[in-house]
């Protein structure tokens, strides 16, 4: 028999899921979604066996109990869900209770799971809503601190910081620390030579 060297079909696969929850800043999530995108690339110039990163949106739908798929950058590659989920941030209020509640079950079953999350701004609210900020360190934009610090006192809230990595969760302060948050990813993922 003749043997041969093969090479792998493809790269390894990270999801990172975008949630789009109501209010969210859309050019925050098109933020992400062209970083990463970009982030693809580079590392892709760099080696054809990098890690790749598989960008999705998920949104909840009237029909539905939990967000689903709206956008997939890698539709045809099979999937358990995302690796990582950020819930980017608002320009408005932060989310009501009720309008957080579709996304409560899906992120504590995506943490379960090891997925790692991450919030910027107002994000960190619909992370709280879901009981996965309790006893935590976080930080949200300087202007939610404290209606963030009264809706959930178990928090161990520091606004003063632009980002706070706490292993599996991280959240990110100010409206545009969306950049800072998805270096971030991109460092974990890539490595630090793709994320400058």
């Amino acid at each position: 028999a003749k043997l041969t060297a093969t090479k792998p079909a493809s790269s390894e696969l990270v999801e990172i899921g975008l949630v789009i929850y109501p209010g969210v800043q859309e050019a925050a999530v098109l933020g992400l979604t062209d970083l990463f995108l970009l982030a693809n690339r580079l590392a892709k110039a760099r080696s054809l066996d990098a890690m790749r990163l598989r960008i999705s949106h998920w949104r909840a739908e009237e029909s539905s109990k939990a967000p689903i798929r709206s956008f997939d950058s890698e539709p045809d590659a099979p999937g358990k869900g995302p690796a990582m989920v950020i819930l980017p941030p608002t320009l408005g209020e932060p989310i009501a209770r009720e309008a957080a509640a579709p996304y409560a079950e899906w992120l504590r079953a995506r943490h379960a799971a090891g997925a790692t999350l991450g919030s910027v701004c107002a994000g960190a609210f619909v992370l709280a809503e879901a009981g996965l900020l309790s006893g935590r360190a976080a930080t949200t934009h300087w202007a939610y601190r404290d209606a963030l610090a009264e809706r959930f006192p178990d928090i161990a809230l520091d606004a003063d910081k632009l980002v706070i990595d706490d292993g599996d969760i991280i959240t990110g302060g100010g409206y545009m620390a969306w950049n800072d948050l998805g270096l971030k990813l991109v460092d974990r993922v890539l490595g630090p030579t793709v994320m400058m």
